[in-house]
């Protein structure tokens, strides 16, 4: 017994963990000093890079020899502080390479030898990517800024790649055609790297279009005003509809107390008077309407949070799978036959029943029993087994006594049931219309009613059930309901998947609906361990939650929701 304790609780240790390597040695010890290798080799890398930067120039005539010739003659000496293959090696990947973003290369290598050696110091993957990224912008864009400066130092800022591919740029689509491309580019690599970054930069391009004609018409109509009032003997001529847009200083008295304000008054063209300027009114008395509008105007409509993403649009029902052909049915021999069945085995052990009905379903067929007086419901439900037994069903189900109708229920399912498909669930009205805050469609009941229940009012759920009775179903079905019903801007999900491939399949909706730490390479959480992690940060956010509708004296988000629409 002690020997296979101690086999499952090896089984069960981390094979990431640099403790437990001794249970692999070969294994992790490789990986080890593969890693540590990478470490040296990276700082090595970064020392020849950096030194020359400042050494180069001096070095500059030897790196056109070949790297046999360079290291084999031992007269040759160069100043770099690594040597002769450190210079060559910071040569090779800035000047003939991608110039100063070369210095990602060996930032890269140590992140990997970290991982390697079992510290996850920054996503690897994302690391990567990322500094590709930016290491090929980066050279093409240094290489087109000092493209004229090519040969008057020692080495190319962007390298030779970034000096040949902004040259092909340049002699393809001309300097401002390279020039807004080098833009346009790093703006959209913004966008979807930097959060935040698109707000911004699509409020401030939307406020400058916005202010562009506004300060377009002022200059017109000053100096259509300028021009009218400038020649009093021969005025211009407009249209007669021509509208001219001035401000007016009211001051206005009520109840003795006197303040001034400002609108904006619509004058058409043949009513300015050739006097001059001078529109000034004085206003005495009360408040005119039209003036109390404009210092109290009239409220906003309700907030529309899906506007954000307006062009969202919920999935099609075809996406999902017709079963209509599926016309499994109960035959009336196998009603009479259980039925029979159920009173015979009743009857053995001296049980009387005064009626009994049947309730067809999709998969289950309820049976109604009103026992005869005196009958004790106990009696009823200690024969399930043997009823089971004489149905020869997989399992049943006693219902003693039916809530409201006074009888029992033997829920017993169906030789062929019928495939009650999602399609047909989410497609009936009872869903489509359905009110609540998170619809979720789970079936059918007996009487082939859709079932559809409000998660809002059900926060705390546990799915629990023997292999292959529908625990997977069950989920898929409360997932797709909220998808089939809910924007991206109402809806996140946080999900965590130990088996890896249960929850797998909605990887593809990480964008709209799955939320994540900003440091974690998945949405969709496999690992154990980062579980702690995505737990306390939504304990955290719980509690920024309870602060938001503390301050907006609500007792639950959706009396939150409601405030912050209106």
């Amino acid at each position: 017994m002690a020997k296979k304790k101690e086999k499952k609780t090896s089984a069960k240790k981390d094979k990431n963990d640099p403790k437990e390597w001794s249970a692999e040695p070969r294994e992790y010890k490789v990986r080890f000093f593969i890693g540590l290798l990478l470490l040296a080799f990276g700082g090595y890398l970064l020392a020849a890079q950096v030194s020359f930067i400042f050494t180069g120039a001096a070095d500059k005539s030897l790196f056109d020899l070949s790297l046999w010739e360079l290291m084999t003659n031992t007269d040759l000496t160069v100043n770099n502080h690594t040597g002769k293959y450190g210079a060559w090696l910071a040569d090779t990947t800035i000047t003939q390479g991608v110039g100063l973003p070369a210095l990602l290369i060996p930032f890269c290598l140590i992140i990997i030898g970290f991982r390697l050696m079992g510290a996850r110091v920054l996503p690897v993957r994302k690391t990567l990517w990322h500094s590709f990224i930016i290491t090929a912008w980066t050279s093409i864009a240094l290489g087109f800024i000092f493209f004229w400066a090519a040969d008057s130092g020692y080495f190319l800022p962007g390298g030779y790649h970034g000096y040949y591919v902004s040259k092909w740029l340049m002699s393809a689509i001309g300097i401002i055609g390279t020039a807004l491309l080098v833009i346009i580019t790093l703006i959209i690599y913004l966008s979807f790297s930097v959060k935040g970054f698109y707000d911004k930069f699509s409020s401030f391009v939307l406020n400058l279009i916005k202010r562009r004609p506004a300060a377009a018409l002022a200059d017109v109509v000053n100096a259509e005003e300028e021009s009218v009032f400038a020649s009093e003997q021969k005025p211009v001529k407009e249209p007669e509809n021509q509208i001219l847009t001035t401000e007016v200083s009211q001051t206005v008295s009520p109840d003795d107390s006197s303040f001034t304000f400002t609108r904006k008054v619509d004058i058409p063209e043949n009513e300015i008077p050739a006097a001059g300027p001078d529109l000034s009114l004085d206003i005495n008395g009360g408040y005119d309407e039209d003036m109390a509008d404009d210092i109290n105007p009239s409220p906003l409509g309700d907030y529309d949070p899906t506007l954000d993403l307006s062009t969202y649009k919920l999935p099609s029902l075809d996406l999902l799978e017709e079963h209509d052909s599926d016309t499994a049915e109960v035959t009336q021999e196998e009603l009479v036959a259980n039925k029979n069945k159920i009173v015979k085995t009743l009857d053995d052990f001296k049980i009387q029943i005064q009626s009994i009905k049947a309730t067809v379903g999709p998969t289950v067929t309820l049976y109604e029993l009103v026992p005869a007086p005196g009958v004790k419901i106990s009696r009823i439900q200690n024969l399930e087994n043997d009823i089971a037994l004489s149905l020869a069903a997989l399992g049943i189900r006693i219902i003693a006594p039916i809530p409201g109708q006074g009888t029992i229920g033997i829920e017993v399912p169906n030789s062929d049931p019928k495939v009650v498909s999602m399609r047909s669930i989410l497609a009936s009205k009872k869903f489509q219309n359905s009110q609540y805050e998170l619809p979720i469609a789970l079936g059918k009941t007996i009487s082939n009613e859709t079932f559809v229940i409000d998660l809002a009012k059900a926060p705390h759920m546990l799915v629990a059930g023997a292999t292959g009775q529908g625990k997977s179903v069950g989920l898929n079905a409360i997932i797709t309901s909220l998808l089939y019903k809910k924007h991206p801007s109402q809806l996140k999900f946080v999900m965590v998947d130990p088996k890896k491939v249960e929850l797998n399949i909605y990887s593809k909706i990480e964008r709209h609906f799955l939320a994540k730490l900003p440091d974690e390479e998945d949405a969709i959480i496999t690992d154990v361990q980062k579980v702690v992690n995505t737990l306390n940060s939504l304990t955290i956010e719980m509690d920024d939650r309870y602060d938001l509708l503390k301050k907006a004296h609500a007792r639950n988000i959706k009396e939150y929701n409601f405030k912050f629409v209106k």
